[in-house]
C-alpha cells in the first residue's frame, strides 16, 4: 500500500464526507456547503496528485489502475448525484454521466479478461476535469456566475459524449474480437 494508492482510499473516504456536508440541512447552509466544497477540492486534489506521485516515482500499481479511476468515478457522481437533490442539475444529465462511466467501465472490465488494460484517454481527462469545475461551480451557486456555469457544464456533457465515441472507436474490437 503505497503512497499514491492511500490517497486514491483516501479520496474514497472523503465522499460520505462529502455528501453529508453538502446535503445536510437540503444544502441550505452556507457554512457547510464551504466545508463540502472544501473536501470535494480537496479530493480532487488527491486524483492529480496520486497520479503524479506513482509516476513520478515508478509507483503505478494493478490497485492503482483500477482503484484511482473508478475514485475519480465516485466522486464526481455523488457530487452530481447530490446536484439532482439540490434541484440544480436535471436528472437526465446525470443518468447521461453515470450511464457513460457504465459502458467504459464495461469495455475495461472485458479487456481486463482479455489482459488488455485500456489507458484513460485526454477526453476522459478533460471530461473529469470540466465535471469537477462543473461540481465546484454548483456547490459554490453563485448567481453571477449562472451562465458561466451552464457553459461550463455544458462542455462537460459535451466532453463526457466524445470521450465515450472516443473510447468505442479506439476500443471496440474488445467487445466484437474479444481482444485489440
Amino acid at each position: 500500500m503505497n503512497l499514491p494508492n492511500k490517497l486514491t482510499l483516501l479520496r474514497v473516504v472523503l465522499i460520505p464526507v462529502f455528501v453529508v456536508l453538502l446535503l445536510l440541512e437540503g444544502g441550505q447552509n452556507d457554512t457547510l456547503r464551504i466545508a463540502a466544497l472544501i473536501v470535494f477540492c480537496f479530493a480532487s486534489f488527491t486524483d492529480f496528485l496520486d497520479g503524479q506521485i506513482a509516476r513520478r516515482n515508478n509507483l503505478v500499481t494493478n490497485f492503482g489502475k483500477f482503484m484511482d479511476p473508478l475514485a475519480d468515478k465516485l466522486l464526481v457522481c455523488s457530487a452530481l448525484i447530490c446536484m439532482i437533490e439540490l434541484g440544480q442539475l436535471p436528472s437526465w444529465y446525470v443518468i447521461t454521466v453515470i450511464a457513460r462511466e457504465f459502458i467504459i467501465s464495461g469495455f475495461r472490465l472485458v479487456a481486463a479478461d482479455n489482459g488488455i488494460v485500456i489507458a484513460a484517454s485526454w477526453w476522459g481527462k478533460f471530461k473529469t476535469t470540466f465535471q469537477m469545475l462543473t461540481v465546484i461551480l454548483l456547490i459554490l451557486n453563485i448567481p453571477a456566475l449562472h451562465t458561466v456555469t451552464l457553459i461550463i457544464a455544458g462542455v462537460a456533457f459535451v466532453l463526457t459524449l466524445v470521450s465515450l465515441l472516443d473510447y468505442i472507436t479506439k476500443n471496440y474490437k474488445v467487445i466484437t474480437e474479444g481482444g485489440m
